[in-house]
């Protein structure tokens, strides 16, 4: 039996990822985000929510640019912490000791211990009420060399030890179930 809830945003789990934003060379920040996603396939482009009192929200909205980077197990506390500190009050590179890198296509930074950081221009920003969403384009993926597997070209991002928020907690990946498809493969016999 179902009870009914409230209308809310119940759609998990999620990506728990880091933002950074700003410039390489001068003020820069991170914040963590769960309301992202990808939206379109060609050209490749993704969202992310951000209220408009955040911090981040003015350094996103001026260089109309920011990079989503995937965190791990490893990265939790830093991506908790990123979340519940301002970027007004805190050198969050320093603070997590986490490395600023040079992105190939954005101004803004990515995250040198993420495994998959993904350089993002903005293309629109949509008002809609307690967040705005920053539609972008991805114009370049840096992936860290340990996930590719030379054999078969594809990036193992499972072996990473991703992170994802289910409804105000983090939690590992889980065990893998099946591949795209394999649901409707010919049984071999």
């Amino acid at each position: 039996m179902k009870e009914d809830w409230s209308p809310g945003t119940l759609i998990y789990p999620l990506p728990a990822v880091l933002i950074s934003c700003g410039s390489f060379t001068g003020e820069k920040n991170l914040f963590t985000v769960a309301w992202t996603g990808t939206i379109c396939t060609n050209p490749a482009m993704c969202y992310i929510s951000v209220q408009p009192k955040r911090h981040s929200y003015h350094l996103i909205k001026e260089k109309m640019e920011f990079v989503i980077n995937l965190t791990t197990k490893n990265m939790a506390f830093a991506t908790d912490w990123c979340g519940v500190r301002s970027g007004k009050d805190y050198n969050k590179f320093e603070e997590m000791k986490l490395t600023a890198g040079k992105s190939k296509m954005v101004d803004a930074p990515y995250i040198e211990e993420s495994p998959l950081c993904i350089e993002c221009r903005v293309k629109e920003i949509i008002k809609l009420g307690s967040h705005d969403m920053f539609i972008a384009e991805v114009v370049n993926i840096k992936a860290e060399q340990d996930y590719l597997n030379t054999k078969t070209g594809k990036l193992e991002l499972a072996k990473a030890n991703l992170i994802s928020y289910i409804h105000g907690g983090y939690y590992e990946t889980g065990k893998y179930i099946g591949k795209f498809g394999w649901s409707v493969e010919k049984k071999k016999k």
